[in-house]
């Protein structure tokens, strides 16, 4: 058990003894103290931590010291000083030996702290923003300046409260933590790095007729992608940048397909936003990855063939950037038309869109359709020829509200109990 040395009120009357032995034993400090009140900070975020998360930083241990004015707690001295016993033998006075004792003493807990920083970082830690590209008079400019993201050294910090704790006295304390700064990606000065020059493709749907729920939908899923930039040789994921589709975010009920019915849910209509999208990439030569046509035709997605159906977390619509520059997606919306517009880099590419073609129709509405998107290279190569095909059922097979025929007599391929329960309901 090591020695710990305690100053007494009055002057230690062995001074140069004492000095020795601190020397001769560096690790050791004078007693721990915890303070009441802490508060820990970073740039702009400050937290103070409650008493009873104070207390978990600390353990008690106890220790060999030497306190003058107390009398000692040991027969046997040498035992008592451990790896020390030779110096307590050589170096103190027969008087000084009669007042080491067994002393009851504090110690940080490492784990707790880091426990403690790394709470603090959940919360302190910020995720850099880009800043908000818009295009003016056709040049692209940055509308909303980028943020950089903030996050806490853990290791650092730990290293840093740690010493404020074993060297500060006071009942209150402030420790500014180690951060450090990630910049954004979009900004001000990477602008002209990005590649983001002119106009790549555009593509334009109508959502002439839609009910006002449906309307107030579609201009609020534009918000999510408004000035998204999508780095060279990224998949961009329309599900990732949709988020969270519910009350809470901003949409109401509408009809959307689902479930082998037309029913409303939070969010109806953004498949006008995706449906666009997927126009505008096909137009700007660049190559889908996933994608999935609607269960029937609907007819906000004329020519038929050309919808792309999403719904978190699948479907989705994917595609990839394979042009040399970044895309940037500028959505638009005049009356009941939403347009996207894809700025990039132009690299001598053509796009050739043949269709859509209607393969099949049917007096139910179940329809085959495809198209194929050819784009070729500024040597005329062809580097992606690509068909889609879609095959739609009849709307009847999925009815909207207030359409479900109404059975008076059981049906054939339903049992029983279905039956019972039927009939309880339309009761």
């Amino acid at each position: 058990m090591p020695i710990h040395f305690t100053r007494p009120g009055r002057q230690f009357s062995h001074a140069a003894l004492f000095a020795a032995l601190l020397f001769l034993f560096p690790e050791k400090t004078w007693a721990l103290t915890a303070p009441s009140d802490v508060t820990l900070e970073t740039n702009a975020f400050v937290q103070v931590r409650s008493q009873d998360e104070i207390n978990t930083w600390y353990t008690e241990k106890k220790q060999i010291a030497i306190i003058l004015g107390k009398k000692r707690e040991f027969e046997n001295v040498a035992p008592a000083c451990g790896d020390a016993a030779i110096f307590c033998e050589a170096f103190l006075s027969r008087a000084t030996r009669e007042h080491i004792v067994l002393e009851h003493a504090l110690e940080l807990v490492p784990d707790a702290l880091r426990a403690s920083i790394e709470s603090f970082a959940a919360k302190a830690d910020r995720d850099p923003k880009n800043a908000r590209l818009s295009v003016q008079d056709s040049k692209v400019i940055v509308s909303v300046p980028a943020e950089n993201g903030i996050v806490v050294d853990t290791e650092a910090s730990l290293k840093k409260l740690e010493e404020a704790l074993r060297n500060s006295r006071d009942t209150k304390l402030a420790v500014t933590l180690e951060s450090r700064s990630i910049p954004a990606k979009v900004s001000e000065e990477t602008l002209a790095g990005l590649g983001i020059t002119e106009l790549i493709g555009t593509a334009t749907t109508n959502f002439r007729g839609s009910p006002k729920n449906r309307i107030y939908n579609i201009n609020r899923a534009v918000q999510d992608f408004d000035g998204i930039v999508i780095d060279p040789g990224a998949i961009f994921s329309f599900v990732d940048h949709l988020g969270e589709v519910d009350g809470e975010h901003g949409y109401l009920p509408e009809l959307v397909i689902k479930n082998n019915k037309t029913e409303p849910e939070f969010g109806g209509g953004i498949c006008q936003v995706s449906t666009t999208v997927f126009r505008a990439a096909l137009q700007s030569g660049l190559k889908i990855t996933e994608r999935r046509n609607h269960a029937y035709p609907v007819q906000y997605y004329k020519p038929y063939g050309m919808d792309a159906t999403i719904y978190i977390p699948k479907p989705d619509l994917q595609f990839k950037n394979n042009t040399p520059g970044a895309i940037l997606l500028v959505p638009t919306i005049e009356g009941t038309t939403l347009t996207f517009a894809m700025y990039g880099t132009r690299d001598g590419r053509t796009t050739t869109i043949d269709g859509p073609h209607i393969l099949e129709s049917n007096p139910d509405g179940s329809m085959k359709t495809v198209f194929t998107q050819t784009v070729t290279d500024a040597s005329g190569q062809a580097f992606i020829n690509d068909s889609f095909w879609s095959n739609y059922k009849s709307p009847s097979l999925f009815p909207h509200p207030g359409d479900e025929p109404v059975y008076t007599v059981k049906p054939k391929d339903w049992s029983e109990k279905q039956w019972r329960e039927y009939k309880k309901l339309r009761s």
